[in-house]
């Protein structure tokens, strides 16, 4: 009672829902559906490949009283590090841009040298486009050792248009040099991207020394729930940056996975049940991404 209590008015900002290239488990005509029912207010619907704004723009018509956020994540499926898709997901009302996930050079070089021994489906489609000749680049925000232009346009837009810049699946030292580079140009909303996933894989310390330089970690769901860390070590990265720096989100939307609303309210009840407070948790999922989207 107490986690559904909390829920209304709150947001999950990165959720996997269809239509995408690969299989989801539920739609965002369900999707908005089923949050509605919790007193949600909305949720940041991702795409590794395509910008999901016009999605969001009719999810919204449909459900007036509700909001859905439109995002883009450059990977190479809208020309990588492309300052011109930023511009276009910008003008038609997207709110998020992440910079490159399964695309990006460290998360590529993770994999290799991770094995998994079942591949994700990103994994599957890049296999059968390296087959036909039509795979690109992994992409890097670096190049000779500094960040490429097209990271400053985009950072730019970003500003402009008062977007969130989250940093997706990019290295450690490429976070912070786009950190300390976004904060130089006065870009106000910086999320760091599931800091406890295995390829980004951030100390609570480094995740710190971020939120004093202005950004505000994104906890996830799957992450300790697919065990990729744990649940002791999420409650203790959250309380070591404080709530007051962090959102949680459930990253979920797999076809094998829980429902994402399902995935939020555990994640809740988890917190609560772990020493966070009811304030603590409503200021992650409704105070703090209000802030992100809304406005």
């Amino acid at each position: 009672m107490e986690a559904a209590e909390l829920l209304i008015g709150a947001y999950d900002l990165h959720v996997h829902s269809g239509p995408d290239v690969m299989n989801r488990k539920l739609d965002d005509l369900e999707m908005a559906e089923r949050l509605q029912k919790l007193g949600m207010k909305g949720y940041g619907i991702k795409s590794h490949y395509f910008c999901t704004a016009e999605r969001a723009k009719l999810i919204n018509k449909i459900n007036p009283n509700f909001n859905a956020i439109g995002a883009v994540c450059l990977n190479n499926a809208v020309g990588a590090l492309n300052p011109m898709a930023v511009e276009m997901a910008a003008r038609a009302n997207a709110k998020i841009v992440w910079m490159p996930t399964f695309d990006a050079a460290n998360e590529q070089e993770h994999f290799k040298s991770s094995k998994p021994a079942k591949l994700p489906f990103w994994a599957k489609l890049q296999m059968q486009l390296i087959e036909q000749g039509k795979t690109q680049s992994s992409i890097s925000i670096f190049e000779d050792g500094a960040l490429k232009e097209s990271v400053f346009d985009i950072l730019d837009i970003i500003k402009e248009y008062n977007l969130v810049l989250a940093t997706g699946h990019l290295s450690k030292q490429e976070i912070f040099a786009l950190v300390r580079t976004a904060v130089d140009r006065q870009v106000k909303k910086i999320v760091i991207t599931h800091p406890n996933f295995p390829s980004v894989n951030l100390s609570k310390e480094e995740q710190k020394e971020l939120v004093e330089l202005g950004a505000i970690m994104e906890y996830c769901f799957t992450t300790p729930h697919s065990n990729k860390t744990t649940w002791e070590k999420v409650y203790e990265e959250i309380r070591f940056v404080g709530p007051e720096n962090s959102i949680i989100s459930t990253d979920l939307g797999q076809p094998d996975g829980l429902y994402p609303d399902e995935g939020m309210q555990i994640f809740v009840t988890n917190l609560l049940n772990n020493g966070f407070t009811k304030e603590e948790v409503k200021r992650m999922i409704v105070k703090n991404t209000a802030f992100l989207v809304e406005g």
